[in-house]
């Protein structure tokens, strides 16, 4: 037990050596108050968005993987994706499943860059 407690003594003696309260070379400092990291990151933007509008496909019945790629085809990136039953399973294989809602409805006009809901259950369902 002594031994153990002289290790870690030195240890945390070798570790408050290494403090010397000077800054490091520029860029190796870690930022000191002022606004967080989120806040000063660009938007996000997904390829072939922007802030135009666009009426929503309708996709209800289709394949959901096919479904993904229509929404993506008109322009729309920003997909979610749950399962209809409530059962809360993940739509592991997208091909799988069959889109039986979408939020918003077919032929809403929205900005692309908005959010859309597929809501899809298994083909066997």
């Amino acid at each position: 037990m002594r031994r153990m407690c002289a290790v870690l003594s030195l240890a945390l003696v070798a570790l408050a050596g290494c403090v010397d309260g000077k800054p490091g070379p520029p860029g190796t400092t870690a930022p000191t108050g002022g606004a967080p990291a989120s806040a000063t990151m660009p938007p996000v933007s997904f390829p072939g968005t922007s802030a135009k509008a666009a009426a929503v496909p309708n996709v209800v019945g289709m394949n959901h993987q096919k479904a993904q790629d229509a929404m993506q085809a008109a322009g729309f990136y920003f997909l979610t994706e749950e399962d209809a039953t409530g059962r809360g399973r993940l739509l592991i294989n997208d091909s799988n499943w069959v889109v039986v809602e979408q939020v918003p409805a077919a032929g809403t006009v929205i900005p692309q860059s908005d959010k859309i809901l597929l809501r899809s259950k298994k083909k066997s369902e």
